[in-house]
């Protein structure tokens, strides 16, 4: 009886590597990505420096839930 059940994981699991071999994505070529045309700087948006709305500490923000 474990002899059938060993042998049955047995075969399970090597169908499944041979499925996995055949599902995965194979990259033919590798190529490089390419380069921006312009070299201007990033613009970052700064954040605001003061808070706009006062918060109550011993309240909690609602979740939706």
């Amino acid at each position: 009886m474990i002899y059938k059940i060993t042998l049955i994981l047995l075969i399970l699991v090597a169908i499944n590597f041979v499925l996995l071999v055949f599902s995965t994505n194979k990259i033919k070529s590798v190529s490089k990505p390419k380069k921006a045309a312009s070299r201007k700087p990033i613009m970052l948006k700064k954040a605001p420096k003061t808070i706009t709305t006062r918060q109550v500490p011993t309240r909690l923000s609602p979740t939706g839930s």
